[in-house]
């Protein structure tokens, strides 16, 4: 598949199926991924992958129960229980964390450069068969979460990444196009 098809062909995939990734395949995409344009070469990122018996560690967080413990025990065990079956029914997570440089230039242009990894992650994912959704759910910020990961201090969590093979791929949706937000000058 050329290039300009597979960034159109590509889906954010929330359902997977009940097949496990190959934790090499993933370990040589994101070799390849790296490669992203990074001013400074400060290369601020590292990956903390999360799969099979590992991914317990994150389900059993429960963020969405634990606000409503005093207030309706069922209910926070409801959604304890939810939480916890979508997150095992995720086969893989890349959690991708990068260092936060005390320059603010220079933290902004690394977070840009880790969001190209992640593109480039997704793009090689898909081209691979392999499907991906990058999450940035509130709780990946808490203590719990970067404690059960091993998120340091000084470091910031950019994405969880959920990767499997697609239970269902979702219907494209409309892009406006550049043209429609394109300014071009040409003139002094």
């Amino acid at each position: 598949m050329e290039l300009s098809q597979l960034i159109r062909a590509r889906r954010s995939i929330h359902r997977f199926e009940e097949r496990e990734v190959s934790l090499e395949i993933v370990k040589d995409m994101l070799d390849t991924a790296v490669w992203a344009p990074n001013h400074r070469m400060t290369q601020p990122w590292r990956f903390v992958i999360v799969h099979g018996e590992g991914r317990k560690r994150i389900a059993e967080i429960n963020p969405k129960g634990k606000g409503l413990l005093k207030s309706d025990p069922e209910k926070a065990k409801e959604a304890g229980t939810n939480f916890y079956h979508k997150m095992m029914n995720v086969p893989m997570f890349v959690i991708v964390v990068m260092k936060e440089n005390p320059v603010i230039a220079i933290r902004e242009e690394d977070y840009a450069a880790t969001s190209c990894v992640i593109q480039n992650f997704g793009l090689l994912a898909w081209e691979q068969g392999i499907g991906m959704v990058w999450e940035s759910y509130g709780f990946m910020h808490e203590a719990a979460f970067r404690e059960a990961v091993g998120v340091q201090p000084g470091e910031k969590v950019v994405g969880s990444l959920h990767v499997g093979y697609a239970a269902q791929v979702p219907n494209p949706q409309n892009r406006v196009p550049a043209t429609d937000r394109m300014t071009i000058i040409d003139q002094a």
